[in-house]
């Protein structure tokens, strides 16, 4: 899809392509924090490598149709999102919003305990949704080079301290099972963010813990008007 949307833009003259792609396109023991320069050093982690290597190859594309058509496009490399309006799906969600939903739900139920996949020891970086829209905005302003740049904050936690974090947040005071037989994933993300401060004067702003306490406000205020409207329907 994204090579097809890529020729249609050079075909119909389009101006500037902003590429979007994913922290799953680096290799799955890269250096942290991980640099540009590595992305092309090893095969991406076994979970996520077909999706990493398909959004890998719109970079070879962005720069060759640069080389050969002159065409201005920019290739851009957001770590993990997170905030409100989040998918909150447990079939299809990734780790801040599943947590959410389950120390929620598990407070609201009043559940004494709470599963969670792998050991808590690998460790991710994630980025304010906020953030990331600025950081587009600002790349495609500023920014006209061929070279891949990350979007992210600079900084990582492991999985068991995040759900210690939305644990607290949520005030579930139950216990946290972790289920060993998960797999982790990748060891540990965290991103050079040096590039985008250095080329379009990107930095991440929302601190961690707040831009949590947002995501969990939103989730539970929807949730809340869920429920009200089902009520209504069914009353009605």
């Amino acid at each position: 899809m994204g090579i097809q949307m890529i020729e249609a833009a050079r075909q119909e003259g389009v101006g500037k392509c902003v590429i979007v792609s994913t922290i799953c396109a680096y290799p799955k023991f890269t250096p942290v924090p991980f640099n540009e320069d590595n992305l092309w050093n090893g095969y991406p982690e076994e979970t996520n490598a077909p999706y990493g290597l398909a959004k890998k190859m719109l970079l070879v594309q962005s720069q060759a149709y640069r080389q050969e058509y002159g065409f201005n496009s920019i290739y851009l490399l957001p770590v993990n999102l997170y905030g409100p309006g989040d998918n909150f799906d447990p079939a299809s969600s990734h780790v801040i919003p599943a947590l959410i939903k389950k120390f929620t739900e598990a407070k609201r139920e009043n559940k004494s305990c709470v599963e969670v996949w792998g050991t808590g020891s690998a460790s991710r970086e994630f980025l304010y949704v906020d953030d990331a829209a600025r950081g587009i905005v600002l790349a495609t302003e500023h920014y006209n080079k061929s070279d891949p740049v990350n979007l992210g904050s600079g900084t990582e936690i492991t999985i068991r301290d995040l759900a210690n974090l939305i644990q607290e947040l949520t005030g579930f005071s139950g216990d946290v099972h972790w289920d060993t037989t998960k797999p982790d994933g990748q060891p540990k993300r965290r991103l050079d963010v040096s590039r985008a401060k250095e080329e379009f004067g990107f930095e991440a702003q929302m601190p961690f813990q707040d831009g949590i306490k947002r995501t969990i406000n939103w989730y539970m205020y929807h949730k809340k008007n869920e429920k009200l409207s089902l009520e209504e329907r069914n009353h009605c």
